[in-house]
């Protein structure tokens, strides 16, 4: 199925599947990496991988922190425990929650993905796949309900404010952000500023 959603939409994932069951619903749309603003893969990626065009699907310089989040159930996750081909393949192909187990299956589907893959298609597929809100996926579909309006028009402030919540978008909104998520925001966009050198990877 990798080589499959190398050209194609994952029609669903296993983690939209299982949360179907939690009475959220599924409000996904899929749009291109070209239709959203740029702000968005920065905000992003200076969020949770910032080392995303250099590994080849795990970083092992962030490995044992890695680990340490999968058998850490108290806070939820961290930033950093997971590179972004490690989550693209935790929503698509396994599920969520702390587990040991599943943190070892991450890495080798992670790799294999990064393999076939494009960095350019891996953080599109993440974008469009990863959740927003209960039941919200995608960055469309993450604009439309926080913000009212397209991907392709993020601000700045607006993507730093969506990579804020990604690691707990359940209990943390974008639309309506808590002193908190703010603060995160902030330290994102401070981020943003100087990562176009890293990002020659998804360059067209």
């Amino acid at each position: 199925m990798t080589l499959v959603y190398g050209v194609v939409p994952p029609p669903i994932t296993n983690l939209q599947f299982f949360r179907l069951f939690s009475g959220n619903g599924l409000n996904k749309s899929w749009v291109s990496l070209n239709e959203m603003s740029p702000n968005l893969y920065r905000a992003v990626i200076a969020s949770e991988d910032a080392r995303f065009c250099s590994h080849h699907g795990v970083d092992w310089v962030e490995f044992q922190d890695a680990v340490a989040d999968a058998t850490d159930d108290k806070e939820g996750p961290t930033r950093g425990a997971s590179t972004i081909s490690m989550q693209t393949a935790k929503n698509i192909f396994l599920w969520d929650g702390h587990s040991f187990v599943r943190k070892v299956l991450e890495m080798p589907l992670a790799l294999w993905m990064d393999f076939i893959w494009t960095k350019r298609r891996m953080i599109e597929v993440y974008l469009n796949v990863v959740e927003w809100a209960p039941g919200v996926y995608g960055a469309e579909a993450a604009a439309q309900f926080h913000f009212k309006k397209s991907a392709a028009k993020l601000t700045r402030r607006e993507a730093a404010l969506l990579a804020a919540i990604l690691p707990n978008p359940i209990k943390r909104s974008a639309g309506k952000p808590s002193r908190r998520v703010k603060a995160i925001a902030s330290r994102i966009q401070f981020r943003m500023g100087g990562m176009d050198a890293y990002l020659t990877c998804i360059s067209k």
